[in-house]
């Protein structure tokens, strides 16, 4: 009862972004709201907004499912280091990288540029749920079925497939949230999106009826990807009794194949770290605005992480309770609590901070730039980071260990400490991992909701790279990386856990 208590709590929370967008639209009126609709303008934005979507969510689950294959399931030599590199793009921001490719060259403005960008940028996404999904997949599976006849490819198809398949489409989900909420990426590749064009109608009036309107056009967004991944996923339960065997699957062996896998891994891996990053240290060492401020620099630094470890805190105790509610007692009623902590992602920053200044300010003005609400705003925003992951754990977490603790006497409480959470040890660790990153390169909301004076990395970088100071912004975006570092070594360790010979 106190689980679906807080559970329904947090998703109340979680759509107060929604619910200021509505009632905004809804005080227009319909014709007033048609109009804005119905304009040009809005068609191509829409039309943008959906390529974008629909091409970013392809490729990154292919580039994604592909480079999981390949390190846990092929002998591609050195998987271990290929697993870390694989990862290491989350350590640098999408706006970090979008700032590494056009301050070298401005052909990457377009939907072009834009659509490899950001895939790249959100390629681990797929990749981190669907290895830790690989590895968790009982390889007796995969044996029966090819004791059965089937080749490599069916087996694929109807045994590994439908077992990776809740990463897989959790990851794509996020991706589609991540592309619909992209601001600074996209502002910097000058492709046009309902999320830059609401920034846009922001920035000229602070409560703007037209930018109300495109919010609400990418909450329909969000509400139809949740239920396209609902619908896909299904209600299938994937946990077992005991480990399976304890063997790890037979590795494919590439053959003549093997030189193709590592051309393109390593091309891979210089299109979303080494330029990146070599455009960072060419900015450094020969921009004429570079700058080491060290007392900013610091003060930056630390405050940026320390947000990130409160928030990652907030955010994990926040989605415990939604996801117990979501896999162990199924049904309507706790998927649609569990589908209603992932609308606010959908939304720019800027709108989910304006929802809640609103809100403080007519109904807990004490709370009105203050740092709890700062918090609050991060948690709101990168919930769904934190559900994904304990749910693919708990999806693995066999129940019956709960029910015999209970006919033992060990009470609820005391059952979550020592029985579930440490089954759940690698999901929270990925989910806080996540948020911490989310947060430390989150710019619109902090530049609203934070405390006045408080700096972050990410918002000292964007006001030197608006004025196209790429020498001052290049150290600001070289410590995000760095701080970042830790949090992307926590995800690789715990979805791949000891490295293979």
């Amino acid at each position: 009862m106190l689980v679906t208590l807080a559970a329904v709590l947090v998703a109340l929370l979680a759509v107060v972004p929604l619910a200021y967008v509505v009632w905004s639209s809804l005080t227009l009126g319909p014709s007033e709201t048609w109009r804005l609709l119905a304009r040009p303008r809005v068609g191509e934005l829409l039309r943008n907004t959906l390529a974008l979507l629909a091409g970013t969510m392809l490729l990154s689950t292919l580039l994604g499912v592909g480079c999981a294959w390949l390190v846990e399931r092929t002998d591609l030599p050195r998987p271990g280091l290929w697993h870390v590199l694989f990862v290491a793009p989350l350590a640098v921001p999408a706006f970090v990288t979008s700032y590494g490719w056009v301050s070298l060259t401005h052909d990457v403005q377009g939907y072009a540029g834009a659509l490899l960008v950001v895939s790249l940028s959100y390629l681990p996404l797929v990749y981190l749920p669907t290895v830790a999904a690989l590895r968790t997949l009982d390889p007796a599976l995969e044996e029966v079925a090819h004791a059965l006849g089937h080749d490599r490819r069916a087996t694929f198809v109807r045994v590994v497939l439908p077992g990776i398949a809740p990463g897989v489409l959790g990851g794509a989900l996020l991706v589609g949230l991540h592309v619909l909420a992209e601001f600074g990426a996209l502002q910097m590749l000058r492709f046009p999106t309902l999320t830059t064009a609401i920034y846009d109608q922001y920035r000229s009036a602070f409560s703007s009826p037209s930018a109300n309107v495109l919010a609400g056009v990418l909450v329909l967004g969000c509400l139809l990807l949740l239920l396209a991944e609902l619908a896909l996923r299904g209600d299938t339960a994937l946990w077992r009794v005991g480990r399976g065997s304890a063997r790890r699957a037979e590795r494919v062996r590439l053959g003549r194949s093997r030189p193709a896998a590592l051309a393109a891994s390593s091309l891979l891996v210089v299109l979303s770290l080494g330029v990146p990053l070599a455009s960072l240290v060419r900015w450094l060492v020969v921009g004429s605005s570079t700058a080491f401020p060290v007392g900013e620099l610091l003060g930056a630094t630390l405050t940026t992480a320390a947000l990130g470890l409160m928030a990652a805190a907030v955010a994990v105790a926040m989605a415990l309770p939604v996801v117990w509610l979501a896999v162990r007692h199924r049904g309507r009623w706790s998927d649609l609590v569990e589908r209603a902590t992932f609308t606010a992602h959908a939304l720019p920053g800027i709108v989910v901070a304006l929802a809640l200044v609103a809100v403080s300010i007519r109904s807990v003005r004490p709370l009105y730039q203050t740092l709890p609400l700062l918090l609050v705003g991060y948690a709101i925003l990168f919930l769904p980071r934190a559900v994904v992951s304990i749910r693919s754990s708990l999806e693995h977490a066999q129940p019956v260990l709960d029910d015999v603790a209970a006919s033992l006497g060990t009470r609820p409480a005391m059952t979550l400490v020592r029985v579930t959470l440490p089954l759940l040890r690698d999901g929270l660790g990925a989910g806080a991992a996540l948020v911490f990153l989310a947060v430390s390169t989150e710019l619109t909301a902090t530049l609203l909701l934070a405390p006045i004076g408080t700096a972050t990395l990410a918002t000292q970088f964007w006001s030197a790279s608006s004025a196209a100071s790429y020498g001052a912004a290049a150290p600001y975006a070289l410590l995000l990386v760095l701080v970042s570092m830790p949090a992307t070594w926590l995800l690789s360790r715990q979805t791949r856990g000891s490295s293979r010979p």
